[in-house]
């Protein structure tokens, strides 16, 4: 990939990641959906000091590369040393994969739907990590080639579940027909994995939004006035 495109891809992982508000988990389900792409939670934490060290050592790993490892020292770190139970190797790894992943694809959606890319490279393709931990349903959707504006995407865009790694590759019209691929249009009701296994073309429960899509094309000015000004001081103070 283009190192231009890397850099955009960088720098709108931290555009997105910055812009979230720590928030407990009933002040997040609260939320209207549109506005929860903009709020940052983790499940079972109400301290709101907690909930803003996630946040910021979450950051740190997009920035600054941070491993999962490191993230989970200094979770821990801080989590005993205000008298609470640190987080499991794999509490660590679903927190720190999921909002890195996440931010990641935010980051690379907005690369790939830059005008000139969209023009150059107009077909997606879904791609699953295909080993024995990918769920069925996104097995079944590994390889799959859609137009970039077919509204499968508001749907399919991953992350599509906690710890999903599926990602988006572009293609253009040249490689489509190199590789013989068939371009198909909207949701299939089912899929077949390559065991032969039919399953419901269906992301996980709550991930069934693109979310990335929802960042860009969301309004600020439209927040209630006391999440607008959380919202301004969080960025404000993050820079």
């Amino acid at each position: 990939m283009d190192k231009d495109i890397l850099k955009r891809d960088l720098l709108a992982d931290e555009e997105f990641f910055l812009s979230k508000i720590p928030m407990t988990k009933d002040e997040y389900e609260d939320l209207v959906e549109e506005y929860q792409v903009r709020a940052f939670t983790v499940s079972k934490y109400t301290n709101l000091q907690v909930l803003k060290k996630f946040h910021e050592e979450l950051m740190k790993a997009i920035e600054d590369g941070n491993t999962v490892t490191e993230f989970r020292e200094s979770m821990n770190d801080f989590l005993k040393r205000k008298g609470f139970d640190g987080i499991t190797k794999y509490q660590a790894d679903n927190i720190f994969r999921t909002n890195i992943q996440t931010a990641f694809n935010v980051g690379h959606y907005k690369a790939m739907t830059s005008p000139a890319v969209k023009k150059a490279r107009p077909y997606w393709m879904y791609s699953a990590v295909n080993d024995s931990h990918t769920r069925p349903s996104h097995l079944a959707m590994d390889g799959k080639v859609f137009r970039v504006d077919d509204p499968v995407w508001d749907t399919w865009y991953p992350p599509n579940g906690f710890r999903c790694r599926c990602t988006v590759i572009t293609l253009s019209p040249q490689q489509v027909e190199r590789m013989g691929l068939e371009v198909s249009e909207g949701q299939p009701p089912n899929g077949i994995t390559p065991q032969g296994e039919l399953v419901p073309i269906m992301p996980d429960k709550l991930f069934n939004q693109n979310i990335a899509k929802q960042f860009y094309e969301l309004d600020v000015s439209t927040f209630p006035e006391a999440m607008q000004a959380v919202y301004n001081k969080t960025v404000k103070n993050a820079r």
